[in-house]
């Protein structure tokens, strides 16, 4: 089967991922094959506008092909280092991309599919959206510019997505700033059919409905008091103090949540957790290729740290869900340890702005 499909219907170029039982997730025959694409497609005066979707019924992409980057980790890590490599070129390339592109963020849009779509100029979320960037669980960090989208958030909402890596409705990600229209899905297949004859702007806005409340917008006034801090300590700490109290709280609600949130927190990986937090507040002051890049640094040094592989292990592999965090505590976690993630690489830095070779 082949795993990303490429068609022109009228003056619309549409990219269709194809491998539905693993709900679309990226591997780097995929992200290749796109970069290549959409390269050609932009000097291609037959296309006008570009469209990303995903086969079956489970979702756009569920992110990177985390089972095979685990296999790749035990035999060392260089394939992973050279997938997110041209992974990061494509994030940047759609960023800045000539011709409207257009992602249906519909089911499930993670990790590597929040990367091939949030960065579009066009993105669209339905009743069914359940996006998020969920690295923490596995011992890692967001990445594909997820660092940069979140940091950009409204108050500290992409810092309490990041740390916990929650699941988001479609008006959760158009209140983050992750999307810009809310189409019913019912609806995609006859959006889909217009926009191969008219402009992406025209027929986007005639689909387009007022989407429900955001419960994470309801929420902000507690997210953005408990993470107005740079000590994730701290931030557990505010959190459980938001969860000891009900005051100004209808049916206890903002504090069972903020509670819940400092559990979750607790339980992922210190260190990525940590990590995650320095990484979006350095994010805010670096334009999109510069946070690509501290991605990569970071990312390289997870490759061979223990608690990616161990997070992997735990969720994905042996399924036990009780991962062995190395350290195991907040506390254990230190200033120098962080340091070291964000350390240059050297002649090994990601350079978006020249051409990578061929083989790289």
């Amino acid at each position: 089967m082949t795993e990303v499909l490429f068609e022109k219907r009228g003056h619309l170029g549409v990219i269709t991922l194809n491998r539905p039982k693993a709900v679309n997730a990226l591997n780097a025959g995929m992200v290749d094959a796109m970069l290549a694409q959409l390269t050609a497609w932009a000097d291609d005066d037959g296309v006008a506008t570009v469209l990303v979707h995903g086969a079956g019924e489970r979702g756009l992409c569920a992110g990177g092909d985390i089972v095979a980057i685990y296999r790749d980790i035990l035999g060392g890590g260089t394939e992973t280092a050279d997938f997110w490599r041209n992974e990061y070129r494509l994030n940047s390339l759609i960023a800045a991309y000539p011709k409207p592109y257009v992602a249906f963020m519909d089911g499930l849009v993670l990790g590597g599919g929040v990367g091939i779509s949030a960065h579009g100029s066009v993105r669209v979320v339905t009743e069914r959206t359940r996006t998020g960037m969920p690295e923490t669980t596995i011992g890692f960090v967001p990445d594909v510019g997820g660092t940069w989208l979140l940091a950009k958030s409204p108050g500290e909402t992409g810092t309490h997505a990041a740390l916990t890596g929650a699941h988001l409705t479609g008006a959760d990600a158009l209140f983050l700033g992750l999307a810009d229209h809310f189409v019913p899905s019912g609806s995609l297949p006859e959006l889909a059919a217009a926009l191969e004859h008219e402009s992406a702007e025209a027929a986007v806005v005639r689909f387009a409905q007022d989407p429900p409340p955001s419960g994470l917008e309801a929420q902000r006034d507690w997210i953005d008091a408990a993470y107005a801090s740079d000590d994730v300590e701290d931030i557990v700490r505010r959190l459980r103090a938001v969860g000891g109290s009900t005051d100004g709280a209808p049916g206890g609600e903002p504090a069972a949540e903020a509670a819940e949130a400092a559990d979750t927190i607790e339980a992922k990986s210190p260190t990525a957790v940590k990590v995650a937090l320095e990484s979006l507040r350095r994010a805010k002051g670096l334009t999109l290729d510069e946070a690509l890049a501290q991605e990569y640094r970071v990312g390289l040094r997870f490759l061979v740290a223990p608690d990616f592989r161990e997070g992997i292990r735990a969720q994905v592999v042996d399924k036990d869900r009780i991962p062995q965090w190395k350290p195991a505590t907040l506390h254990e976690v230190h200033a120098a340890d962080m340091e070291r993630f964000f350390a240059p690489l050297g002649d090994r830095e990601l350079n978006l702005h020249t051409k990578e070779p061929d083989n790289a």
